[in-house]
């Protein structure tokens, strides 16, 4: 099948993606672009995880402040090398970062950062609501379950939907960043400072 340049450049601007995986993704869907999107997410979703095991040591700090000078946030995110963290692309995923971490107030950079003791308070809350409604006991334990996965989408910043588009999670833009940069990407720690509040801070990998 013939692939024109003009839709491999088409595909290529919505993914970044690069030309020959563009043309191979169109020509394994018969050059249907919805197709080829859903094979490149699948592909680059891959090949990230296969980056994730990577060491991510190099990296920039990224501050933002917000309009006023009331709210500000400084972010570690880690690639590596120094060449991609000085890349356009590593510095906006940053800023992102950096604005959600603002409007959302974050307690943790994954699931695996939360505190056990936070984890095991929340299940207990959610335990007796659901006995003081009246839920049976054999379905309590799945309630709690789904209320702590909803948990972690609230104070989780990988788990949150990203502010700026709610159909993606933060985590999909790390996902996406490391499949047009090639390299693992890492948030290595946060700390957010908003004028008579207390700090919230987060040391960890993600």
């Amino acid at each position: 099948m013939i692939i024109s340049a003009q839709v491999v450049k088409e595909l290529r601007d919505q993914t970044g993606a690069g030309m020959m995986d563009c043309k191979k993704a169109l020509v394994d869907s018969n050059g249907d672009i919805e197709k080829a999107l859903e094979f490149l997410r699948k592909s680059g979703i891959a090949k990230a995880e296969k980056k994730g095991s990577r060491e991510a040591k190099e990296g920039i700090v990224y501050s933002y402040i917000h309009h006023g000078g009331r709210l500000g946030v400084l972010v570690e995110l880690n690639c590596e090398t120094d060449f991609v963290a000085r890349t356009d692309g590593f510095k906006d995923l940053a800023h992102n970062l950096a604005l959600q971490i603002a409007a959302t107030n974050p307690v943790a950079v994954s699931q695996k950062d939360v505190p056990e003791d936070l984890i095991v308070k929340e299940k207990e809350i959610y335990s007796s609501q659901a006995k003081e409604s009246g839920k049976p006991e054999n379905i309590i334990d799945k309630i709690v379950e789904g209320r702590v996965q909803k948990y972690f989408q609230e104070i989780c910043l990988l788990e949150q939907p990203f502010i700026k588009d709610p159909d993606k999670h933060v985590g999909d833009l790390i996902t996406e960043a490391v499949t047009i940069l090639g390299e693992n990407i890492s948030v290595g720690r946060y700390i957010r400072f908003a004028l008579g509040e207390s700090i919230v801070t987060n040391n960890g990998q993600a």
